[in-house]
């Protein structure tokens, strides 16, 4: 049987500290003498009662967290939270319609960075934090925050890390699952404030370096200027490149470097296969920019490399609206759409490990084909990848496609442009924010009906949980009493 006390546990403390860290946007509010500060200090007190009402009514000594549990946990937190973390923005008219603010938060939440808000110069500067602040929430993960948090979680938190942490290999970190959290969170911070300091180097004033470090290391894409990163100075740009490229390596690497193996990175093949990605498009990117948009080698390379990079980790942050350049670059772009970041890192889409394990793969058939007596299997680095894994590889890349095919399908079916509806779903799915045509990056989502905005913050969901984490909770099998 479910143990329902503990699903309903859990969401009430998550809801009471997610009203912790919305007095956050109270603080900038009073900082900056805004209207908005009624609207933030509300959400606050609806948000933390409510979740204070749910946890009071659910206390239990039973503390134990099962697999089912955590699959029904894990989903309706993130959901939870951003029905909640819709609240500054509606209460305070910001956005026309409840569903505009429900995909707002789901979008910062999950990293996604897609937007429905037209003129974000004109938000003032505690829902201009709370847009960004979701990004770091939801970077790491929402549970896995708590799970650093939270003392009684650190035995029972072992099945919401393994829902929620995106392929993270948790057994090359450390065995107990709060301290590995706790080191997931002191890196991602770390970078968060190395960043800061490095934009206020550029003369980019403190909130706006924290907003953005806030969304270049958690991959989310909320900028505080409607140019996005391209409203700031060359230099601003370069380094947004490089904390990209960091926020997109598997944090376990960074662990490594921390503790001074400055070698073994290197020798890992999905970082390999990821630089190798990132300069090899990148390359062909400016080259595009010099060919057919004749832009100086220099901005070529600035403006190539900062949206691949983008694209690539899936970031969303843009210096460029990409669908002015030649169809070949963007259509290029598109492609770049489904790689993603490394496993283990706050990037979404299908990540690099798994394309490393797919061509593998197909290197150990075509050898099989023209050895069939030999025993030949498929190996990561000097790790072997088991039947069960491959299997559940190839299942992932299937269901990952036939999602894209249904969710352009119903946009399409909705009123959408194909370009536009395949740009959504391929943006929504792996995380990344602006999309293709009419929701490029010189444009948003706000012209979308509500209903296409709902079917894309389920995608956003799927693709922040990599789909069976959702998908399982609709199989007849899940809900059988056991």
């Amino acid at each position: 049987m479910l143990n329902k006390r503990i699903i309903l546990n859990i969401i009430g403390l998550s809801v009471m500290l997610e009203g912790a860290f919305l007095l956050l946007p109270v603080l900038i509010s009073v900082i900056y003498h805004e209207q908005d500060l009624r609207t933030n200090f509300l959400a606050f007190g609806i948000t933390l009662l409510s979740g204070a009402l749910v946890w009071l009514l659910s206390r239990s000594k039973d503390e134990e967290i099962g697999k089912r549990e955590a699959y029904i946990i894990v989903p309706t937190v993130w959901v939870v939270f951003s029905a909640f973390g819709a609240l500054p923005y509606f209460l305070g008219h910001y956005v026309p319609h409840y569903t505009d603010a429900f995909f707002e938060a789901i979008s910062g939440f999950t990293t996604t960075g897609a937007s429905i808000v037209t003129n974000i110069e004109a938000l003032p500067h505690g829902i201009l934090f709370w847009r960004s602040l979701t990004h770091l929430i939801g970077g790491l993960g929402i549970l896995i925050m708590f799970i650093a948090i939270l003392p009684f979680l650190g035995v029972g938190g072992m099945q919401l890390f393994h829902v929620e942490s995106v392929g993270l290999p948790m057994n090359k970190l450390r065995p107990r699952v709060r301290e590995t959290a706790r080191m997931l969170w002191v890196i991602y911070i770390s970078l968060v404030l190395l960043e800061t300091v490095f934009l206020m180097l550029g003369k980019m004033p403190l909130f706006d370096a924290l907003c953005h470090a806030f969304g270049t290391i958690a991959t989310g894409g909320f900028s505080t200027k409607n140019a996005s990163i391209g409203a700031y100075s060359p230099y601003i740009q370069y380094v947004v490149i490089v904390f990209m490229i960091l926020a997109g390596t598997n944090f376990t690497l960074h662990l490594q470097m921390i503790r001074g193996n400055f070698t073994k990175p290197y020798k890992n093949p999905e970082f390999r296969l990821y630089l190798t990605i990132l300069f090899v498009s990148g390359i062909i990117i400016t080259l595009f920019l010099i060919i057919f948009q004749h832009l100086n080698l220099e901005k070529a390379f600035r403006e190539g490399f900062f949206q691949v990079t983008s694209i690539i980790t899936c970031t969303g942050f843009s210096t460029a609206d990409y669908m002015q350049w030649t169809h070949h670059a963007w259509f290029f772009i598109f492609l770049l759409m489904f790689v993603g970041g490394s496993s283990g890192s706050t990037s979404g889409g299908i990540k690099v490990g798994r394309h490393l394990m797919f061509l593998n793969n197909l290197h150990v058939q075509y050898q099989r084909l023209l050895h069939p007596k030999a025993v030949v299997n498929v190996h990561i680095g000097e790790s072997s990848v088991s039947p069960e894994l491959m299997s559940r590889t190839f299942a992932f890349f299937v269901l990952y496609i036939i999602t894209f095919a249904v969710g352009s399908l119903v946009l399409v079916l909705n009123g959408l442009d194909t370009t536009s509806a395949m740009g959504a779903v391929a943006t929504t799915m792996g995380g990344i924010g602006p999309g293709l045509g009419s929701v490029g990056p010189a444009s948003n989502f706000a012209a979308l009906s509500l209903t296409g905005k709902w079917v894309l913050s389920a995608l956003m969901l799927l693709g922040r949980l990599e789909l069976f984490a959702v998908l399982i909770l609709f199989t007849r099998t899940f809900w059988k009493n056991k």
